[in-house]
């Protein structure tokens, strides 16, 4: 993985130069879920970037999606970014159209992967059981099509996050803020060019979600990966990266 670059308050990686594409991970998603992106499209000249997004250190009642997404426009704002090309899974789809409808200036794509907006089955329901740990791998393997993809990595990672009260009362607070944040109605006016790449196979963000974002988006484009769930990044980076280059291609972004 790429070295993380602490300036100020915002830690971030950054590889390649060129057409800055900025990827928002999910609430349980860290910065290496995007391990594929990152190796391919700095060959293409583009410019990955990715800011860690503060989960779990704003003041609880600031917990948002709002606040994540103003967080979005400071860092863009500090880094001098325009014209950007936004990629987000799960909640950072939901951040990341948020940003587009807000600051619709400043993005030239959009990008959604089982993204959050307008429904979510969220892992909340389980939370009781956070101590039981093959539950929570229960749990996290239910998010991907292939259990696999849930290495014991990613696991532990989820165990350790349901476990800590802070970030567990700030997960709650955030699944809680997306489900309250539905965009439906926003959708409709927002003009910004957006390809909804999807796992046939997604349980958390059902493909009818992804049918739904197509129908309100004016100027989307749907595809599909067939067996794959939440993640299609993670499941099949090889053919998410080529959908998203052919898009990016045919829209010249």
């Amino acid at each position: 993985m790429n070295k993380i670059i602490q300036e100020e308050e915002f830690r971030y990686i950054e590889s390649g130069k060129g057409q800055p594409l900025i990827i928002l991970h999910g609430l349980m998603g860290g910065l290496s879920n995007f391990k594929g992106v990152i190796g391919y499209f700095p060959k293409l000249g583009y410019q990955i970037i990715i800011p860690e997004l503060p989960v779990y250190n704003l003041p609880l009642i600031n917990t948002s999606v709002k606040s994540l997404s103003e967080f979005l426009y400071k860092f863009v704002t500090f880094r001098k970014l325009k014209n950007f090309i936004l990629l987000g899974n799960s909640l950072g789809g939901h951040i990341g159209l948020l940003f587009a409808k807000n600051y619709p200036k400043y993005v030239k794509g959009l990008v959604l992967t089982g993204s959050s907006g307008l429904y979510e089955n969220n892992m909340g329901d389980g939370y009781p059981k956070r101590g039981n740990y093959d539950y929570i791998k229960k749990k996290s393997e239910a998010v991907f099509y292939n259990s696999n993809t849930a290495t014991k990595e990613i696991v532990d990672e989820v165990f350790e996050t349901v476990n800590d009260r802070n970030k567990l009362v700030r997960t709650l607070a955030l699944a809680k803020s997306a489900i309250r944040h539905n965009m439906a109605n926003d959708l409709p006016c927002m003009k910004t060019p957006t390809a909804i790449i999807w796992g046939k196979q997604d349980t958390v963000t059902p493909p009818n979600v992804a049918e739904e974002f197509n129908s309100l988006l004016p100027d989307s484009n749907l595809y599909w990966i067939d067996k794959c769930g939440h993640a299609p990044m993670m499941e099949h980076p090889n053919k998410f990266n080529t959908i998203l280059k052919g898009w990016l291609e045919t829209r010249k972004l």
